[in-house]
């Protein structure tokens, strides 16, 4: 693969549509079937998002990947912000701290292939996640 990371610093909507948009031209420059760049994209949406909302600035970060001949795209996401009290809670659909559905951080589990979150109360939280072809 050619195509190199991609990093977009998320600290307004704006940037959130430049990540939201880089990672579907990622995605497609794969070669993902167009129902797996809209869920990408959607999982990246709420991941910056989240970041917006809870830390107000943070980093998604897209690189081609590959597993034995299978491309994939990696999305990491990451910020300094409050961090997550309790992971396992907050994977619980229907659990916010924020008024919302609570539907965030489940849902971008679903969409994608892999999932791994890692968060530290005042020091922030990461992200990983893959869609593979």
């Amino acid at each position: 693969m050619n195509q190199k990371e991609m990093r977009i610093w998320i600290n307004s909507e704006a940037s959130l549509a430049r990540s939201i948009m880089a990672t579907r031209k990622l995605a497609e420059s794969i070669g993902l079937q167009n129902n797996q760049v809209a869920l990408v994209a959607t999982a990246v949406s709420e991941l910056a998002r989240n970041i917006l909302k809870y830390a107000k600035q943070g980093e998604v970060i897209l690189r081609p990947v590959s597993q034995l001949t299978r491309p994939g795209i990696e999305v990491v996401a990451w910020d300094r912000g409050p961090g997550i009290e309790d992971v396992d809670t907050a994977m619980c659909d229907h659990h916010s701290t924020g008024g919302t559905l609570g539907l965030g951080l489940p849902g971008v589990k679903r969409l994608m292939d892999d999932f791994e979150i890692e968060s530290e109360v005042g020091k922030g939280t990461r992200v990983t996640a893959r869609k593979w072809k």
